[in-house]
């Protein structure tokens, strides 16, 4: 199976890219399934259903999200209706939406996708290792799934490297989003699962994180909160992470993917 998972879009310039960049991607890398982190689509925080929408149409077929998953309250509406979107699972019981899908892909195979958070300098939710693993327990992989996709959406680069050495073997792709920067170690663990500590942002990189410049150079710099941050509006990267599986759901092949707007290109050869 090949899956391409695309990290947090941000705003409308990360939308535009992924609407711009994603379906030629589909096509020259035959991606069988796509996920991408929406926390961040809707005016750089939150998600609506228009925009969930959008996105959907452009080739995405599953919706992670993290810590802003609620900023646009609209959400609240909608999202126990919506399979497509997942919140992170290791929220309070009762809380909203599902943190886990069993998706088919267009060719039938079966993938399983889980959305966590992590807790390092970050809300203090349930173990995120515990809920992992009871989603691992109920479905494991090459029996209850053809692949499984774990986007662990964490602050500190070590609580995503030990997600990935928990899962190592068990799922085909252990993923962090949250940080916005691209990081540069894509690999396949011993056991055979694919890694990367960070896909990246979809965003304008001559910003800070994906925001206009001038208000974190404030906050920085004079200890002053003026406005809002709002998504720096240049040409955006689309930043994902490519993985292709074997039979048996693990990893044979893991590659980042850069394209469009300021980062150096890179994109995977068929």
């Amino acid at each position: 199976m090949r899956i391409l998972f695309i990290g947090d879009i941000i705003g409308r310039p990360g939308r535009d890219v992924v609407s711009n960049e994603l379906p030629g991607l589909r096509r020259a890398l035959a991606i069988d399934f796509v996920i991408g982190n929406g926390e961040n689509a809707a005016g750089g925080f939150g998600l609506t259903r228009k925009v969930a929408n959008e996105l959907f149409a452009t080739g995405v077929d599953v919706l992670t999200t993290g810590n802003h998953w609620a900023d646009q309250k609209e959400i609240l509406s909608f999202i126990d209706d919506e399979d497509r979107i997942l919140r992170p699972l290791n929220y309070p019981a009762g809380t909203p939406g599902k943190g886990t899908g069993l998706f088919d892909t267009r060719e039938g195979r079966r993938i399983l996708v889980v959305n966590v958070m992590g807790r390092a300098f970050m809300d203090p939710l349930d173990d995120p290792f515990a809920a992992v693993e009871k989603e691992l327990g109920a479905c494991p992989l090459g029996e209850g799934c053809d692949a499984t996709v774990i986007d662990i959406h964490a602050e500190a680069t070590s609580e995503k490297m030990a997600m990935g050495h928990f899962c190592d073997a068990r799922v085909s792709l252990v993923v962090g989003t949250h940080s916005h920067v691209p990081t540069a170690d894509a690999q396949i663990l011993p056991g055979g699962t694919a890694y990367q500590t960070d896909a990246g942002g979809c965003c304008d990189y001559d910003s800070v994180i994906g925001m206009e410049k001038f208000e974190p150079l404030q906050r920085f710099t004079r200890k002053i909160s003026s406005a809002r941050y709002t998504p720096a509006t240049g040409p955006a990267t689309l930043c994902a992470v490519f993985v292709e599986t074997n039979a048996k759901g693990l990893a044979t092949r893991v590659e980042p993917v850069r394209t469009g707007g300021r980062l150096m290109a890179h994109v995977p050869s068929r």
